[in-house]
């Protein structure tokens, strides 16, 4: 089993992952600007502790960033010196409020690829968990949506897919992490089709693939 932090864990996404994660095995640490609020969002779901960001980050075998577009940069910038060799998987989607259904992605060509560049080009950066409904992913249900996962780094990539896996979710390689823009492009979408349709968390689902898992 991995030592985990989940960056931002107080949020609903952070949470949820957390949860899964702590679920299955794993030991968890949640991070938080407030080590207090994070210890007790750790308590609510099942996580080992809670801490910093920074502290959460340190000593990990897996760093998972959950922080809104907004807290991005400045989140990386508080853990970059505490991940180390840690695989650090970025959740972030560039929703600029009050557009979120509008595809908007940065200069850069993606959120992953900002990452990326705050964190230097040593790091362990996988991108995924863009299209997965937080709200359902807190509780037990089955999850009908895959998650793509994207990484220059393969071995990274593998681990993350496995996570998903203990997480009872089916992950898919989605190649290198240039790709991640087209997760992050799809989340708008989402929230579109959420809205239009009246669904509650739409997801994607991958047909016709005859690998159980490939990385």
């Amino acid at each position: 089993m991995a030592a985990i932090g989940v960056i931002g864990g107080t949020g609903a996404l952070g949470k949820a992952i957390a949860r899964r994660l702590a679920k299955a095995g794993h030991s968890v640490t949640i991070g938080s600007r407030s080590a207090e609020s994070a210890e007790i969002a750790a308590q609510e779901v099942g996580a080992a502790g809670g801490a910093t960001n920074s502290d959460a980050a340190s000593g990990k075998d897996v760093v998972i960033v959950t922080v809104p577009y907004s807290a991005h940069a400045g989140t990386l910038a508080q853990i970059k010196d505490h991940v180390g060799s840690a695989i650090v998987v970025d959740t972030t989607v560039p929703l600029v409020p009050p557009k979120v259904m509008r595809v908007q992605l940065p200069e850069t060509g993606s959120a992953a690829v900002e990452a990326l560049a705050h964190l230097g080009e040593g790091v362990r950066l996988v991108s995924a968990f863009h299209s997965v409904a937080a709200h359902k992913l807190i509780h037990d249900e089955k999850i009908d949506c895959d998650v793509l996962v994207f990484s220059d780094d393969v071995e990274a990539r593998g681990v993350v897919v496995g996570l998903c896996e203990d997480m009872d979710l089916r992950g898919l390689s989605g190649g290198a992490l240039v790709n991640s823009a087209a997760a992050e492009a799809l989340t708008s979408i989402l929230i579109y089709m959420n809205k239009t349709y009246g669904a509650d968390g739409a997801g994607i689902r991958f047909t016709g693939l005859t690998k159980a898992r490939a990385i």
